[in-house]
């Protein structure tokens, strides 16, 4: 096997990964996503100490203890191409040699908890619930760059683009499941699940319409109305399809947790969504430590 180019695989000038700034030591084998630089003490301010700290650009990441278990919180910013960013620097932090640039023989597997916020599709989805995401499909076509064929859920696929009339211009969905061990774990009884549509984009790629004119004003029904082996499409944000592809590429475990802060049925925002968000964050946290 050939040693890794610099040109792939940059580090600084101390040996950090490029744009993360990590080192193997700084991270643990449990790490939080979260898409808001802001979020990560929100969460850390429950660890019982917080033993690393960096960040450059919207990457922000804090290592440290709570109760008892080695946590890493990072912050992705938005959007599949920062996951593109993230999974690939964190997976090689663990599984390639930064000085020879060589893959290691034997691989380590990360868990990977998104803990993010998104909106609901399905009135029966309330504003403040908690979600999380059985399986996830991506209209955002970063997955392409990937060989990925053999992770995806052929038949979602399929039936996805037959179900919306997708328009083949936008590039084709890609339909990734969640770890199965990590969805036992996290679904729970007060815990809604179902189909994440991850979007390359907040507006048009949403169905928000602000000043420009959609390329397909009826597409938001029809996923809303899309459903695969008794699980419904219930909701829309930038990150998870995107989690869960790399994440099984990498053969690493991944799970993504939602705080429901908007119900895209009747129009609502929720009245607290910060205490929405904080009691998600303690949910994932004490899950975690089970």
């Amino acid at each position: 096997m050939k040693n890794i180019k610099e040109s792939e695989l940059i580090l600084n000038p101390d040996g950090s990964v490029y744009h993360l700034n990590l080192k193997p030591e700084n991270i643990a084998n449990d790490i939080i996503f979260v898409g808001d630089q802001d979020r990560v003490e929100a969460i850390t301010k429950y660890f019982d100490v917080v033993e690393f700290s960096t960040q450059k650009r919207e990457f922000k990441t804090q290592t440290g203890i709570y109760k008892g278990k080695r946590l890493t919180v990072i912050s992705t910013g938005i959007g599949p191409d920062n996951i593109d960013i993230v999974l690939n620097e964190l997976d090689a932090l663990i599984n390639i040699d930064l000085k020879t640039r060589m893959v290691k023989p034997q691989l380590t597997r990360l868990n990977i908890i998104r803990v993010g916020t998104s909106g609901s599709l399905q009135a029966d989805i309330p504003v403040d619930a908690f979600l999380v995401s059985a399986a996830a499909i991506g209209t955002d076509n970063m997955l392409h760059s990937y060989d990925s064929q053999n992770i995806q859920n052929q038949s979602m696929n399929e039936l996805f683009v037959k179900h919306t009339v997708w328009d083949k211009t936008k590039g084709m969905p890609y339909a990734v499941e969640a770890d199965n061990d990590l969805l036992k774990k996290f679904k729970k009884e007060h815990v809604f699940s179902g189909i994440t549509i991850t979007a390359g984009g907040f507006y048009g790629a949403q169905g928000r319409v602000l000043r420009l004119k959609l390329s397909d004003a009826a597409l938001n029904d029809k996923i809303d109305s899309f459903e695969f082996e008794n699980l419904k499409a219930t909701n829309l944000e930038m990150e998870t399809a995107a989690i869960y592809g790399l994440s099984k590429l990498l053969n690493h475990r991944a799970i993504s947790l939602n705080a429901i802060v908007a119900n895209r049925k009747d129009g609502n925002f929720s009245a607290n969504p910060y205490k929405t968000i904080d009691e998600l964050i303690q949910f994932a946290l004490n899950t975690i430590i089970e």
